[in-house]
């Protein structure tokens, strides 16, 4: 079985923050060591658009009459920069604090003028088959959708793709519509990674049941982390879709509702597999715990068995290995060779006696 490693190891690091005021910016998460930059497209029905690492001030100065604009900011552990995004674009210093806090549980906020979503982004590598995770928040604006990532790697190349084709209903609709396909390529990857580790995962059960190969504990132990994990993540993110698909917002058209009900369902089917594989993992745990103590059970068994034929041969020699003078068997001829058979004969007995009972 292939060994899984977790790429990021996640530790708590809320006591950075602790004491500071509301709306203090501070990056919370692990050390990046890449600048932060910035993605763009423009796109309507007809036109399209695509800037790749431009400026701040190319953001600013654009005066493109392209109802659909996508900004994507690769990068959120530069402070300053985060803060003036904040401050083209007018977003409240609570919201740039959770961006910048990379441990955020997924919900959803409505600024009026802007919708404020959070959520977790699993993507897997189909080579090495590790499975990695990341913050991605999400801004809605009547004409503009602007996504910040922690990582270069991501899982929206279909959706670039398909701005790119044209004629596709993504360059037809508004940005809730690309809103919406945002999120639905971040829960089909879950499907992915979900699906990697139910190979893994009946691998390792068909290992346990055969005994051919060893399974390690501390595999089973981070299954049911990696499970853990994506359970607070998917979890909450049900309860916001949900409360995405029965309120009204103004950034959100009545048809795109509809499409947000199907993210749902999505979710909802990414749990039930996720408790299937939470309760599969509690099952492997306890086969592997039994599966070690029958092999100890037969360890002690033979033991035993052996240790059982030995008793009336050690007693025999007890006997036959003390130092009195009159013991007249030490005299006779064929003492040697009657005392060898007779142990072998009680050994051999027992040793039949113990397979007719069944015992080995």
């Amino acid at each position: 079985m292939k060994k899984r490693k977790n790429v990021e190891h996640r530790k708590n690091r809320f006591a950075s923050k602790t004491g500071l005021a509301p709306g203090t910016l501070k990056y919370v998460g692990a050390s990046k060591d890449f600048d932060v930059y910035i993605d763009q497209f423009l796109f309507t029905e007809e036109l399209y658009e695509e800037k790749l690492k431009i400026d701040l001030k190319d953001i600013l100065a654009d005066k493109s009459d392209a109802p659909v604009r996508w900004i994507n900011i690769t990068g959120i552990h530069q402070t300053e920069f985060i803060e003036h995004v904040g401050k083209i674009f007018g977003i409240h210093p609570l919201v740039l604090e959770d961006i910048l806090h990379a441990e955020q549980r997924p919900k959803l906020e409505d600024f009026d003028s802007y919708l404020y979503f959070v959520l977790k982004m699993i993507h897997t590598d189909p080579e090495t088959k590790i499975v990695d995770s990341e913050q991605v928040s999400i801004l809605l604006f009547e004409n503009t959708v602007i996504t910040f990532q922690e990582h270069p790697k991501d899982v929206f190349d279909p959706i670039r793709e398909r701005i790119r084709k044209g004629k596709t209903k993504l360059r037809k609709s508004g940005a809730d519509y690309l809103m919406y396909s945002i999120l639905d390529a971040i829960v089909d990857n879950y499907f992915i990674a979900l699906e990697i580790m139910g190979e893994d995962l009946e691998e390792v059960e068909s290992n346990l049941i055969s005994s051919h190969q060893r399974v390690e504990l501390a595999d089973l132990h981070a299954y049911k982390r990696e499970l853990i994990f994506l359970r607070k993540s998917i979890w909450p993110l049900r309860e916001v879709i949900n409360f995405l698909t029965k309120e009204d917002f103004n950034l959100i058209k009545p048809e795109t509702s509809v499409y947000m009900r199907d993210v749902y369902d999505h979710c909802v089917h990414v749990i039930d597999t996720l408790e299937t594989y939470r309760d599969l993992t509690s099952g492997l745990m306890d086969l592997y715990l039994s599966s070690m103590s029958n092999k100890m059970n037969q360890v002690m068994k033979t033991l035993t068995i052996i240790a059982t034929i030995f008793i009336p041969l050690t007693f025999i020699v007890g006997v036959y290995g003390m130092n009195f003078d009159y013991m007249p068997e030490l005299h006779y001829h064929n003492a040697y060779l009657v005392t060898w058979i007779v142990m072998l004969t009680i050994a051999l007995f027992m040793l039949w006696h113990f397979k007719r009972k069944k015992w080995f």
